[in-house]
């Protein structure tokens, strides 16, 4: 059981690693006082249903395993 928890747990570190690093800057910096969004667009509504809410969706899911995965790891050694 601890190395099927500790192999999910690996696996859960590296797959979290690289959707973190395939997500988009949100580019919310000084750009953003100008008032130019794009809150109407059709990419914007739908943002769900693209690639990167698919990714977002995706980080959630490993995000949970990954907290899951840490909090038996840890109570099985204490």
């Amino acid at each position: 059981m601890k190395t099927a928890l500790t192999i999910l747990f690996l696996i859960s570190c590296v797959v979290l690693i690289i959707l973190v690093l395939m997500q988009e800057g949100k580019e919310a910096g000084l750009g953003s006082l100008t008032g130019s969004t794009t809150s109407g667009t059709y990419w914007s509504k739908n943002k769900g249903r693209s690639r990167e809410g698919n990714i977002i969706k995706a980080t959630t899911l490993f995000t949970v395993i990954f907290f899951v995965t840490a909090a038996l790891l840890c109570s099985r050694f204490l």
